[in-house]
């Protein structure tokens, strides 16, 4: 099990490109990695395990996108969340933003409540995100098809995904999108933030 030092040093190096991450924000990321290796003995939530590679992929990333949406975003539904992704690391990142992790997966729900205990502005919905009741300003995801997310009512969307889903995400015309932003980390994944396009009934 790897120790804090060495996912702090993990993490301060890869982020170090884009933003600083805080002692108190290490140790909450920390936490939730350390207890998502625990149940990745018996549940599937992660293929990616090794301290480096995990930082990158799961935490620098989702921080990315944390650090990414307007300062006034007031509530997020992370879709098919599974570990955690992106939804907790933007919870810990931004303690006043209202975070909905949808997991349909009943044991990973389970999870994500083990691992959000301490979180208090993090609810998790055990079900499919489109039958989850409320009105989000955001719908954020990584790792589900960038068709289901776009379905789902919202006023706006943040995608993590590859280079070439966004070029056919960026073509749905039910949203205006922003020019998607490559991450700094040279795997060919791009952060793109669409704008539900409002249609006047006459």
């Amino acid at each position: 099990m790897p120790d804090f030092e060495e996912f702090r040093a993990a993490l301060a190096g890869c982020y170090a490109a884009v933003g600083s991450v805080s002692d108190a924000e290490a140790e909450a990321l920390f936490e939730h990695y350390r207890l998502l290796l625990r149940w990745n003995r018996v549940l599937n939530l992660t293929r990616i395990e090794a301290v480096a590679d995990a930082v990158e992929r799961h935490y620098c990333e989702s921080l990315f996108l944390a650090d990414r949406l307007p300062p006034d975003a007031a509530s997020v539904l992370d879709v098919g969340s599974g570990a955690g992704f992106p939804g907790i690391p933007m919870a810990i990142r931004r303690p006043r933003l209202r975070v909905t992790l949808a997991e349909s997966h009943l044991r990973k729900s389970v999870f994500l409540r083990e691992a959000t205990r301490k979180l208090a502005n993090v609810r998790v919905a055990a079900g499919r995100a489109e039958q989850i009741p409320g009105d989000f300003e955001w719908v954020v995801s990584r790792a589900v098809r960038w068709e289901d997310v776009v379905a789902i009512p919202s006023r706006s969307v943040a995608l993590l995904l590859g280079a070439d889903d966004a070029v056919h995400a960026a073509a749905d015309t039910r949203l205006r999108w922003q020019p998607a932003t490559p991450l700094p980390w040279g795997k060919r994944k791009v952060l793109l933030v669409g704008y539900r396009v409002q249609t006047s009934s006459t």
